[in-house]
């Protein structure tokens, strides 16, 4: 098993970390496998509420990795180069998307091409102030994936969405703030304590009803009103069958702060 992804569980928190620093936590074939399975493996575990995606180093991940890129071009390998993108990033983009948990993207450094996708793929992105994104696809002459092209404009609108595709650019964590992108933004040296406190409040939460609001979020970005509807009614009955809503609504009954046990 490569070290090329890290992966952690303590108290209901999930860690998955890029683990390539050298290489700026860039995603070559093996650490794609491995990152998906991972993803896939977090998202799977009852004993996982909350997922925090993080990287070693100075970047949180510059996207794939180039070197292994231009090796397959000048060999002409076409299979090994573009199944890449429905074998590896699109289950990683859909499985950080609608695992039925909170995901939290911690940006410890730069996050540029299908590393800003994944991130922007999460609930949450909490960004150091000397981190930034850069949405490098064009800058190489490729189109996007990973699923930027859903989210982002869901984030920041059509007309930006194209401008920051269009003309790629580090976006500093200030204006990534400003413009949508980040969550919140933090010193450097308080990331791990702020993603650690945001990570810990949700996975002392309700998992269930935060899934399937997440879920249904998603649901609605693509179907009508009356699609919608069905589909959150049907996830009304799911959380109210869960013991989190009975002992919830037993505990405001008794004025008592409820326990929630993902559940």
């Amino acid at each position: 098993m490569s070290d090329s992804v890290l992966y952690t569980v303590d108290a209901g928190v999930a860690t998955v970390t890029l683990n390539r620093p050298d290489a700026m936590n860039a995603l070559d074939t093996p650490t794609k496998v491995q990152l998906r399975d991972t993803i896939l493996a977090a998202a799977d575990d009852p004993a996982v509420r909350v997922v925090v995606l993080t990287g070693t180093g100075r970047a949180f991940c510059v996207g794939q990795d180039l070197k292994e890129h231009i090796g397959l071009l000048q060999a002409n390998d076409q299979a090994a180069l573009w199944s890449t993108v429905p074998d590896h990033f699109a289950p990683i983009a859909l499985a950080l998307a609608e695992m039925p948990k909170p995901v939290i993207a911690a940006i410890n450094g730069v996050a540029a091409g299908a590393g800003a996708s994944m991130a922007f793929a999460c609930d949450f992105r909490v960004v150091a102030d000397t981190a930034g994104f850069n949405l490098a696809f064009t800058g190489i002459a490729l189109s996007c994936d990973t699923g930027i092209s859903w989210t982002l404009p869901r984030l920041i609108g059509h007309a930006k969405a194209l401008e920051l595709l269009y003309f790629p650019r580090t976006v500093p964590a200030a204006e990534s703030l400003d413009l949508g992108l980040a969550t919140s933004v933090v010193p450097a040296a308080d990331l791990e304590t702020a993603v650690a406190e945001l990570a810990a409040k949700l996975a002392a939460g309700p998992t269930v009803a935060y899934g399937a609001v997440r879920q249904s979020l998603g649901y609605s970005a693509s179907h009508t009103l009356a699609e919608a509807l069905v589909f959150e009614a049907g996830k009304m009955q799911e959380t109210g069958a869960t013991e989190d809503h009975h002992n919830a609504v037993e505990s405001f009954v008794a004025k008592q702060k409820p326990t929630f046990t993902g559940r």
